[in-house]
């Protein structure tokens, strides 16, 4: 499953990664993907070999920073991480939103190789601790805004926040320049935990640009690119965001905060080519009054590319009908990374596909019995690629079959593309009958008066389970509970009726904007 060395070749000639350079910075550039590999470490270190002086970040706060600068703040944290005796093997809780600091901290976890446990910014004190104690967590480095929530945890555990993290790295000096350690560092990265506490899964550095070439071979960001990277940097998909932008040389863009009007307003003003965001994202911009001039003025971005969650039925057309055909939908998972990739042409022969799979990536949809299913046909969706997770760090692990594994999700494939249809645990029986709550959500998100809704399973005395829907409308529209069920009942099927509508401002979401399934059922009475 490997990408294929003609293809690597190819695509990074197209994407202008193999522009002739000076000597001696190609020298360095090789040099140091030689000495420190393909982690974070060593994919900042071959962009500043390659072109020190490009400016790697551009920081809402903090201004913009080199890639030579960013390597020696790095290097100082790896530096502040040696004098606090944490080393390769020891587990560092990072807990900040997107900015430069964030970034500076995971590379210097990476020179050193230290285990980096990306948190949750999202979580609340009690599924926090839980994750510290699990994750066996030994430091915890937070942004400022943390400090009160965080005193939940005690004393026991070692942390740093941001401003005090800051005035130590500032008080060392000059460091020495550091040798990669025996032992690489793992990056965790937390499952959504959209039904319990997340749970930690981890993910060792890819052995070469293959990875990052099956990318950019359908995604076509180019060298040295401007990308406004919204989600979340302890995302899958954020992360991503960070090791492709810094592997193609380009500069990241980052806010703290995602704020739509503001989003959209850097886009323009950093003349950004890209943008990777969650679709919530996208879809708060799209409510947003229109913008004619800053249209004409965002006229470099050719991609905006997402992850993370399904897009209510029919968005990535409206989305594209306003923003051009640059829009870039990816299906991943936390243990696969990435399954498959919809284009703007795929999105625009059906805006429900999940596309297709990207250079160096195997799925399957299979039947209980693992074996492939007919065209059409809903099976369960197997993955395989080089960055399939290592497992579990509880121990645990998922379904594998021939290398490949279990996604967790259902699906079909229609015409070459693949689809989604749910999750395979989402569906219920209800009165005897398969339901799938996916099905009734795409029926009532078509509905012109619905902004977002979600529909989940719950326990019944009497069916054994029942669906329940919370519908978000659009400002000016209503909609009755009747006029829901009949729309379902005349759209999907009779037996797939919600038992309860309940009409909702907005459905509660993580900080990568998935619906949280259990905050809902607590909203049902028994």
């Amino acid at each position: 499953m490997a990408v294929n060395p003609l293809v690597i070749g190819l695509t990074m000639a197209r994407r202008g990664l193999l522009a002739p350079a000076p000597p001696l910075r190609q020298l360095a550039q090789l040099n140091a993907l030689r000495i420190w590999r393909y982690g974070l470490a060593g994919e900042v270190r071959q962009a500043a070999g390659r072109s020190p002086h490009g400016i790697a970040v551009i920081d809402e706060d903090r201004g913009e920073f080199t890639y030579a600068a960013l390597v020696a703040e790095g290097d100082r944290v790896a530096a502040w991480l040696a004098a606090k005796g944490l080393g390769p093997g020891d587990k560092v809780g990072l807990l900040a939103r997107n900015h430069v600091g964030a970034v500076a901290f995971m590379l210097g976890a990476s020179t050193r190789g230290v285990d980096l446990v990306l948190v949750n910014t999202g979580l609340a004190a009690e599924p926090l601790a839980a994750v510290v104690e699990r994750e066996g967590i030994r430091a915890l480095v937070h942004d400022d805004e943390f400090e009160d929530a965080l005193a939940a945890l005690g004393s026991a555990l070692p942390m740093w926040s941001e401003s005090t993290l800051l005035r130590e790295l500032r008080a060392l000096g000059p460091v020495a320049t550091p040798t990669p350690p025996e032992q690489g560092g793992r990056t965790i990265i937390l499952t959504s935990g959209t039904t319990g506490v997340p749970r930690g899964a981890t993910r060792t550095a890819p052995g070469g640009v293959g990875a990052m070439v099956s990318i950019i071979e359908r995604i076509p960001l180019h060298a040295k690119d401007r990308v406004l990277v919204s989600a979340p940097l302890f995302h899958t998909w954020g992360y991503a965001a960070l090791q492709i932008t810094v592997g193609i040389r380009g500069t990241l863009v980052l806010q703290r905060r995602f704020d739509p009007a503001a989003a959209r307003e850097a886009l323009a003003d950093h003349r950004c080519a890209a943008m990777f965001a969650v679709p919530v994202m996208l879809q708060r911009m799209m409510e947003l009054p229109a913008d004619l001039e800053g249209r004409a003025a965002r006229s470099r971005l050719r991609v905006v590319a997402t992850s993370g969650s399904a897009y209510p039925s029919g968005f990535p057309t409206r989305f594209m009908d306003e923003y051009g055909d640059i829009l870039y939908n990816l299906y991943g998972s936390t243990e696969a990374s990435w399954i498959c990739i919809a284009t703007p042409a795929d999105l625009r022969r059906d805006p429900e596909t999940a596309g297709t799979p990207p250079v160096g990536t195997r799925v399957e949809v299979l039947d209980d019995a693992l074996r492939p299913v007919a065209d059409g046909e809903v099976g369960r969706i197997f993955v395989g690629n080089d960055l399939v997770f290592d497992g579990y760090t509880s121990g645990e692990s998922k379904e594998f079959h021939e290398g490949m594994v279990s996604t967790g999700d259902l699906g079909h494939v229609r015409d070459g593309l693949f689809f989604v249809d749910g999750r395979d645990d989402d569906m219920i029986v209800s009165g005897g009958e398969n339901v799938y709550p996916g099905e009734v959500e795409a029926a009532l998100a078509r509905h012109d008066a619905v902004r977002e809704v979600a529909v989940v399973g719950v326990p019944d005395p009497a069916y054994g389970q029942r669906l329940v829907a919370f519908v978000a409308l659009r400002d000016g529209e209503a909609l009755t509970e009747d006029e829901v069920k009949d729309l379902v009942k005349a759209t999907v099927s009779r037996h797939t009726v919600p038992r309860e509508v309940h009409f909702v401002e907005e459905l509660p979401r993580n900080a990568t904007g998935k619906v949280l399934a259990r905050e809902l059922r607590a909203r049902v009475a028994p």
